[in-house]
C-alpha cells in the first residue's frame, strides 16, 4: 500500500518540476554534476504532498555524475485563491552541508499553480 502512494508521489507534477528545476540550477549542477536524477532506481519521496490543502513538504535523494544529495522542497498556499509560495528549497550533501537553492530574488516555482 505504501508503495502505491509513493509511486503517486514520485510521478506527480511537483516532483517532476522540482527535479527539472534542480537540473537547471547552476548551484546543484556544480555540486551534483550533470545527469541529475533520482539516486535510487525506485525513489522514495518522503514527506507531505497535499496540493488540495496547500501544503507540500517533500524530500528525496538525487544523484549526478559527481555526487549524491537530498533535495528538500517546502511550499504553501495560504488560501485557495493564492499561488503556492516556496518556503524552502535546499540540497543537503552527503557530508551534511546544506545549500540554499532558493534565493530571495529568484523563485523558480513562482506563479505556478497546480
Amino acid at each position: 500500500m505504501l508503495g502505491i502512494f509513493n509511486y503517486q508521489k514520485s510521478s506527480s507534477s511537483v516532483v517532476s518540476s522540482t527535479l527539472y528545476a534542480l537540473r537547471m540550477s547552476k548551484q546543484a549542477r556544480d555540486i551534483l554534476g550533470d545527469e541529475i536524477y533520482f539516486a535510487h532506481r525506485v525513489p522514495w519521496i518522503s514527506g507531505t504532498m497535499n496540493q488540495l490543502h496547500g501544503r507540500i513538504d517533500i524530500s528525496y535523494w538525487v544523484k549526478g555524475t559527481k555526487s549524491k544529495g537530498k533535495m528538500r522542497f517546502k511550499s504553501i498556499r495560504p488560501d485557495r485563491l493564492s499561488y503556492f509560495r516556496t518556503e524552502e528549497w535546499t540540497l543537503e550533501t552527503e557530508d551534511g552541508r546544506v545549500i540554499q537553492l532558493l534565493t530571495p530574488d529568484q523563485d523558480p516555482f513562482a506563479g505556478l499553480s497546480d
